[in-house]
């Protein structure tokens, strides 16, 4: 079957094969609980739920919060990062792993009132900043694991799986929240166990030289740190990674910044219900996420991630575009496109993010080098949503009913990232090989 074949990886050596199929099952199954917490589908639902229970300013917050909690969270990843240091890898991933599937059971307990909001705010938050961890520690996995020439074909392989699982859970959350809003109370403990199989399968996972890594990284005692200080000290030792990291976060800035308004706008301008609203949010784009993966691999096997990001950045400015114009006319069809345009740039940028830091890193300092890219991409995530909230609300005060200058803003910003990737990529002397 041609879907088999895509998976397949003959290329690889047997070993990595062997790492690989198991990972693709594990992760097969982690999507089916993290689906449930994704910031388009738990945005949604908060807004939905606690709508007419809580203050809406007060919940309009809140819902900035959950839509951008899997990248402020990602503060944490320093920590992660110097907690891990010297220590076997795949434990400490399980046990992230173990309290994650708590925290997302506990969701089901919440109360429709403030205290039941802030709980829900405590539990998906906290259910992020373990996974930062799991994301972080992941990257040393995958970079010992696999040749540099297939990581961008693993690691698109096993996005595809997580897309298309994610966008399932996403349409059935949907489905079920429209017949009956108390279905949430069973939908997080299932998810949860998904959770239990896919950690348990990933518990077997073996990490090639694993002992030598660990020496050597018990050998850099200096790097078994949790002050962030210590972390960013990473930025003044290495100038070109430094670079990257000053484009990438411009350029995310602009686009994390829009989430929390276009869930806003969605519901309050637009008559959609729960499914509608998940499916532009989350499912079309993360649907959309396997189509352009393939074409965004082929690139990245063969390209330097500096030249990759000079192309793949304008996809995300061109949909943010996209959805200004839409907003600003009323038109549902064009927020259809917008949200397709954006999983084209979810393909690339879930390769890009994954992996795009080996291009600089030794493989023993891939955890560090990791930690300090999910790190500012956590505090990029702490501010755009903030940013993008506090101009939804100052242009609708000035008059500006539609928000769609919002969108427009955010593609400004990103386009500088964009500017800032080209011109690297020309003076920089990473080449493309194809």
């Amino acid at each position: 079957m041609p879907l088999l074949k895509f998976f397949q990886l003959p290329a690889m050596p047997p070993e990595s094969r062997t790492h690989y199929k198991r990972e693709l099952l594990a992760w097969a199954f982690l999507p089916m609980m993290m689906g449930a917490i994704e910031g388009g589908v738990v945005g949604v639902l908060t807004k939905r739920l606690f709508s007419g229970e809580v203050d809406e300013t007060m919940l309009d917050w809140s819902v900035a919060a959950l839509a951008a909690a899997q990248g402020f969270a990602n503060i944490s990843s320093f920590m992660w990062a110097g907690i891990s240091h010297g220590k076997n890898k795949i434990r400490f991933l399980i046990i992230l792993k173990i309290a994650v599937v708590v925290m997302i059971a506990a969701v089901s307990l919440v109360p429709r009132t403030p205290l039941g909001l802030i709980l829900l705010l405590v539990c998906v938050i906290g259910t992020r900043i373990c996974w930062a961890g799991v994301v972080t520690l992941r990257s040393t996995v995958w970079q010992a694991n696999y040749p540099r020439v297939n990581r961008a074909d693993v690691a698109g392989r096993i996005a595809t799986v997580q897309a298309i699982i994610l966008a399932s859970v996403g349409l059935g959350i949907g489905e079920m929240m429209d017949q009956n809003e108390e279905a949430f109370r069973w939908i997080y403990p299932i998810a949860a166990s998904f959770g239990i199989i896919g950690a348990w399968i990933y518990s077997k996972m073996q990490v090639t030289g694993h002992t030598k890594i660990l020496e050597k990284e018990r050998a850099q005692p200096e790097f078994a740190t949790m002050a962030p200080w210590k972390t960013i000290a990473l930025l003044k030792e290495d100038k070109a990674f430094s670079k990257y990291m000053s484009c990438q976060f411009v350029f995310g800035l602009g686009n994390l910044m829009l989430t929390a308004p276009l869930i806003i706008v969605l519901a309050d301008q637009f008559s959609f219900n729960y499914l509608g609203e998940i499916l532009i949010v989350s499912t079309i784009p993360i649907i959309l996420m396997p189509l352009s993966i393939p074409m965004w691999s082929k690139l990245l096997n063969h390209v330097h991630v500096i030249p990759f990001r000079a192309v793949h950045s304008w996809v995300f400015v061109l949909s943010a575009i996209c959805f200004g114009f839409s907003i600003f006319i009323g038109s549902t069809v064009g927020l259809w496109i917008a949200a397709a345009i954006r999983g084209v740039g979810f393909g690339g940028g879930v390769l890009a993010w994954n992996l795009g830091h080996q291009d600089f890193a030794p493989v023993e300092q891939s955890g560090r080098y990791m930690g300090l890219h999910v790190t500012l991409t956590g505090i990029r995530g702490l501010l755009a949503p903030a940013l993008g909230m506090g101009l939804y609300t100052m242009l609708y005060r000035m008059g500006e009913t539609t928000g769609g200058s919002v969108f427009f803003i955010g593609a400004a910003i990103s386009s500088i990232g964009g500017i800032g990737f080209l011109l690297l990529s020309r003076t920089s002397p990473y080449k493309s090989d194809i």
